[in-house]
């Protein structure tokens, strides 16, 4: 299944997709109160799930309220997480050469520990959004598409062989960089963490319609132009292996969201490096997921 969070007539709505991509079902229709999806992901119940699943199949003139996805606004599925998001820096090997080439460091090949920091979120934005490109601060804004995993319930001291089982669903996540701002405060929580700079969606995708551990091609486009592709079969720490450390000393919640990096093709890892300039359409797509579309500093599309 794939639930998403929507705008309908000025009015924010949580639905599911059918199975054709076309439609939103709202679950306000099915008798289902959830206000955002945080709540959803911590209280929706198995009864509930089959019952979405069945009706995702159903014909859309059957659904009361059913809208079809192009006149959604689609929303970040869940715009304001109630944590900050957890990220892996230099997670796909390819990537961790082209930033050694960028910073002009020397790169042995040997990446022993995942690198972990926090990304900061006031607020999540959808696919058709805006990138603000932050001119005053930033001349060297980057691209970095992900795939984010977002746990479905408690996860403390959580087994390789258990780590599926705590997944929820998955989305994707453009981790917008400002590399200067990176460079210079060393940490990378305010070059990572400016307003807008963390696209996501365009839905989840339950961890039931990917098998596990996830091997899905990944890519970016910049106005059509394919920058990255990769397959998430080649995260240097994978997703078992980054939930069973961090669960080992972190009580990971309900609706924790973790971006797992980024693979080679990012603006710095050109000679010269290809930033992103304003009007410039950046499109993240993950097999199976979606394809998250986003504009550096254009007013979202009316709709």
């Amino acid at each position: 299944m794939k639930f998403v969070t929507y705008e309908i007539e000025h009015k924010r709505r949580l639905g599911v997709i059918n199975r054709d991509g076309t439609w939103i079902y709202p679950l306000r229709s099915l008798d289902m109160d959830y206000k955002t999806m945080q709540e959803l992901i911590e209280g929706i119940s198995e009864s509930e799930k089959q019952l979405l699943e069945y009706v995702s199949g159903q014909d859309p003139y059957k659904i009361k309220g059913a809208v079809p996805a192009e006149e959604a606004i689609l929303l970040a599925p869940i715009p304001h997480p109630v944590q900050d998001v957890i990220c892996l820096g230099i997670n796909y090997m390819a990537h961790a050469e082209e930033s050694a080439r960028y910073k002009k460091e020397a790169f042995g090949g040997e990446r022993p520990f995942a690198v972990y920091f926090s990304k900061r979120v006031s607020e999540a934005t959808g696919t058709g959004a805006e990138i603000p490109s932050h001119k005053e601060l930033v001349q060297d804004l980057d691209y970095e598409a992900e795939l984010a995993v977002i746990i479905g319930k408690d996860a403390k001291n959580v087994p390789v062989s258990e780590v599926k089982n705590y997944i929820f669903g998955y989305t994707v996540i453009n981790d917008v960089s400002a590399r200067t701002l990176q460079a210079r405060h060393k940490q990378w929580y305010f070059g990572k963490g400016l307003d807008g700079f963390t696209p996501m969606g365009p839905w989840i995708t339950t961890a039931d319609e990917v098998a596990f551990p996830p091997a899905l091609a990944i890519s970016s486009k910049v106005n059509g132009e394919l920058r990255q592709h990769s397959n998430t079969s080649l995260l240097m720490t994978g997703i078992a292996e980054i939930i069973e450390e961090l669960s080992s000393g972190i009580n990971l919640l309900p609706g924790t969201i973790i971006a797992t990096g980024t693979p080679a093709g990012v603006g710095m890892g050109f000679d010269p490096p290809n930033f992103s300039k304003s009007g410039d359409v950046v499109e993240c797509s993950i097999e199976g997921i979606g394809t998250m579309c986003t504009t550096v500093r254009c007013k979202r599309p009316e709709r």
